[in-house]
């Protein structure tokens, strides 16, 4: 995982997400997460739990699951997204983003996926006068 993160630009994801979130009131974060046994989407589905992502005000949170030792990711948002995007959304963000992981740029994988979300949300979940930041913008390393 070190080793990922050394190659991942944090402060430029954090600066991404905190954008992203100035046109959209959905709340976004990357974790990173150490090797594990298991299924790679029931790790984030426990991630996304651990870190409040479903205790956003609109239940619209979204969250980055990368594991570096897995070469694997999971992107899931919470049930208000879900709502209103169902699985496109996701696939896309995905199909947005693998090309880069592929490639190992990593930081350009996870800026493009944070655009495509922003984006899209912007539409169903603008941000709004009296929105705050629910949740730190701070890459998690995972637990």
């Amino acid at each position: 995982m070190y080793r990922f993160l050394h190659k991942l630009d944090v402060p430029l994801v954090q600066r991404a997400i905190a954008n992203a979130e100035m046109r959209t009131s959905a709340e976004l974060r990357v974790s990173v997460a150490p090797f594990f046994w298991g299924r790679v989407r029931r790790a984030a589905e426990r991630a996304f739990a651990r870190l409040g992502m479903d205790r956003t005000r609109y239940r619209n949170g979204v969250l980055f699951f990368i594991v570096p030792s897995r070469h694997a990711f999971v992107v899931l948002g919470d049930r208000g997204i879900h709502e209103c995007v169902g699985d496109e959304l996701w696939t896309d963000v995905v199909r947005v983003m693998s090309p880069y992981f592929k490639r190992r740029e990593f930081t350009s994988g996870v800026l493009a996926g944070v655009e495509s979300v922003a984006r899209a949300l912007a539409v169903h979940f603008p941000r709004e006068e009296d929105d705050r930041n629910e949740l730190p913008n701070t890459v998690d390393e995972g637990a």
